[in-house]
């Protein structure tokens, strides 16, 4: 988002070096110059380069010279990073070739750090990430030892908009703040601006409005006052979209038309291609295709200059318009292209974007396992960037820099005191012998003292932390957990299809933990209704994986099949639960334990694998075992057996995974078993099923007391 030129440093060290060694070194990289810029230009462009090149060539000193070609290069940095990368490493080459004296030795190596900045940034636009951040830190370590200030600041902004890219906040917290207090040293307005900017993107990344406002609107008044046109357009960029979020809609998109006309008055391409995204953005509700047509505009332009990061925007933006017209195939294809860029990019923000867009279009794909892998990869995405530990982080930041601006100023007025008590022992100089002694004295304690407190705090810093990250971990866990609920619950039918095809009917369903082994299953064909109480492997999110593969395996028995026999149904939903474990280079044994009732009219078909079939019929209960057998890998695997049955009036059918039976608890601390739950059940049958499910609701509730709840629970009921 920001462009941070190192040029005109560059440059300033380059003519610095050339006067002391004649004019044929000079005239050698302009040619260089001129080659590399007037290929590709326009009948106008060329003629504003033809005249900084005179402007150049008929300079009288220095800086005339690096104004002209400094606002060359400033062009070529907008519209051909090619060409300007190719520049800057032939000039680098030249600075390592050239064998200079120590006098002019500092100039070149400034000029080699500028070139070396500037060519991290542009490795950073084409999305060749670790070669940037080799760059920019070689850069650092020249520009700390010629204590390069500016240059420093600048390289800092650059790497932290790396670090920002890459999900690392407090990395990028910690270099956008060191880079903003060396701009202030010097002040340079400019770079004060640019580190508010960041400052305030941060802020607004996590969610903090108020403070990204401030940062935002302090950066915008400082760029209008020093004319930074190209930093202007950035941030009314971002207030609009800060406006969007705040609801104000006229107001942002005042702000994105406001800074399309400046980047297009100024020519930048990658400025163009951003404003036309925030305008297309705006128009998603009201007018979607009026969205797509700016898209498109946008999307060009990313393309003709390689800017590889905001063409993961754009295609991701162009799903999520695709998507809200019920174009799924297009959404994913576009969404899928975002996500292949943004791994190569390796940037987690936006991973972590095109994973949660893709999990709402498999779900409405119907496309189950795929949501649940694209949710896991959000979910991954999500631990390493947007929690709490990242906004502590920025106050911690905050706090910090003002700390040291203070000690900052605290240091200044120690040293004038020093200045001015040296003054006056210069009359005495015996007392300045022993003052001397003293104050090392002094300083000495001090260091030791410094040195135990800051260890001290340290340490207490360490174990408060540790805390801190293990409570937020937990926290972060139980958010996740709570997300897949979201998803398996979207598999499990609703209430409103099972009383449209149960009437008299309940469902008693109680996960152990958030997410649940078990689950319950309803299908309506032909005139029969299928429904079933399962149990899949395990509980927790393990168990819901599972229960995922086995709901799909049912799903495919009797929609793809065509199968309404239940024990027809099992033999196919085992075959297909087999087969997609067999995938694994492991031998995976998980599967379920099901009872599947087909009823049409009063004929009841059951089959069951490991679970039962009661009905109960004028007080007494009619059990009908399963075969002995999961649906699943089993060493004596046999087909399922089919059992029919006439109802009457009046019967009840009762289907039940064994977490209701298996549950400890009563004064002894025991199974509840089977024979009790038959009791239960026959002494709440003059009750409606919905009370009967109330009444086993807090029976069992009442018999597992301040016990722990050792499995799922699922219950089925139905009175014909």
């Amino acid at each position: 988002m920001r462009k941070l030129l190192f040029l005109l440093i560059t440059l300033c060290a380059f003519f610095y070096a050339q006067k002391s060694h004649g004019q044929q070194f000079a005239d050698k990289e302009f040619y260089l110059i001129d080659s590399l810029v007037l290929d590709d230009l326009t009948a106008v462009d060329r003629g504003m380069v033809d005249s900084c090149m005179t402007l150049y060539h008929a300079a009288k000193s220095d800086t005339d010279r690096i104004n002209a070609l400094h606002f060359i290069c400033e062009n070529m940095m907008h519209e051909n990073w090619e060409r300007y990368q190719d520049f800057q490493h032939n000039l680098l080459q030249e600075l390592v070739k050239k064998e200079q004296p120590t006098a002019v030795k500092k100039n070149l190596l400034t000029a080699y750090a500028g070139s070396l900045n500037n060519l991290g940034f542009i490795c950073n636009q084409k999305g060749q990430i670790d070669e940037a951040i080799v760059y920019f830190k070689e850069a650092q370590k020249i520009q700390k030892e010629l204590n390069d200030i500016y240059g420093w600041a600048v390289g800092l902004q650059n790497l932290g908009n790396i670090y920002f890219n890459q999900g690392k906040i407090e990395e990028a917290l910690k270099t956008y703040g060191l880079s903003l207090k060396l701009y202030e040293q010097i002040g340079n307005k400019k770079g004060i601006a640019d580190a508010f900017l960041n400052l305030g993107t941060i802020h607004d990344n996590q969610g903090n409005t108020d403070e990204a406002m401030d940062y935002y609107t302090r950066s915008l008044e400082m760029k209008k006052e020093i004319g930074d046109l190209d930093g202007t357009a950035i941030c009314l960029n971002n207030l609009g979209y800060l406006f969007y979020n705040m609801g104000k809609h006229d107001k942002a998109i005042e702000n994105f038309e406001e800074s399309l006309a400046i980047y297009t008055k100024i020519g930048s391409k990658i400025g163009m291609a951003l404003a036309y995204q925030q305008i297309g953005f705006m128009y998603k509700k009201d007018d979607p295709q009026k969205t797509l047509t700016y898209y498109d505009k946008s999307l060009e332009l990313r393309m003709e200059i390689g800017d590889k990061k905001g063409m993961v925007l754009t295609y991701l933006n162009f799903g999520r318009v695709y998507m809200s017209l019920n174009q799924l195939d297009k959404a994913e294809e576009n969404t899928l292209k975002a996500l292949e860029l943004s791994k190569s990019l390796g940037f987690p923000f936006d991973i972590r974007n095109c994973a949660q867009a893709l999990v709402d279009i498999y779900k409405k794909q119907k496309k189950g396992t795929k949501a649940l892998e694209m949710f896991e990869l959000y979910i991954h995405m999500r631990d390493s960037i947007n929690n709490e530990e990242t906004k502590k982080a920025s106050l911690k930041q905050q706090v910090q820099y003002e700390f040291e601006k203070q000690k900052v100023l605290d240091d200044a007025e120690h040293d004038k005191l020093i200045a001015i008590e040296q003054e006056a022992k210069k009359k005495q100089k015996v007392l300045t012998y022993a003052s001397l002694i003293g104050l090392v004295l002094v300083v000495a304690f001090l260091l030791f003292v410094f040195n135990r407190l800051k260890i001290t705090r340290k340490q207490k810093l360490i174990i408060e932390e540790s805390h801190i990250e293990l409570a937020e971990k937990n926290k972060e866990i139980l958010d996740s957990i709570s997300y897949a609920k979201r998803i398996q619950s979207a598999i499990l039918p609703t209430d409103e299809v099972v009383k449209e095809h149960l009437k008299e009917s309940f469902i008693l369903y109680q996960p152990k933990d958030i997410v649940a082994g078990d689950f319950y299953w309803i299908e309506h064909k032909d005139g029969e209704t299928l429904f079933a109480a399962a149990d899949c492997t395990g509980h927790g999110v393990p168990g819901a994986m599972v229960s995922v593969i086995c709901n799909n395996a049912l799903n495919r028995s009797v929609r793809e099949h065509g199968l309404l026999i239940p024990g027809a149904i099992l033999d196919k939903s085992r075959e297909i639960v087999i087969q997609e474990f067999e995938k694994s280079h492991e031998e995976v044994k998980d599967g379920m334990d099901i009872a599947l009732c087909s009823l049409k009219g009063m004929s009841l078909q059951y089959a069951g694998a490991n679970n039962p079939l009661w009905i109960i019929r004028n007080g007494e209960i009619l059990e009908t075992k399963a075969n002995k057998q999961p649906i699943g890998k089993f060493r004596a695997a046999e087909p399922f057996v089919t059992h029919e049955f006439e109802l009457q009036s009046g019967d009840s059918i009762y289907l039940f995974s064994d977490g209701y039976v298996d549950q400890f608890g009563g004064e002894k601390g025991k199974k509840f078993k089977s024979n009790s739950f038959k009791a239960l059940l026959l002494r709440i049958q003059d009750q409606s099923m919905e009370e009967q499910k109330q009444l086993l609701s807090e029976t069992f509730a009442e018999w597992k007391g301040d016990l722990e709840q050792i499995d799922d629970v699922c219950v089925i009921g139905v009175r014909v």
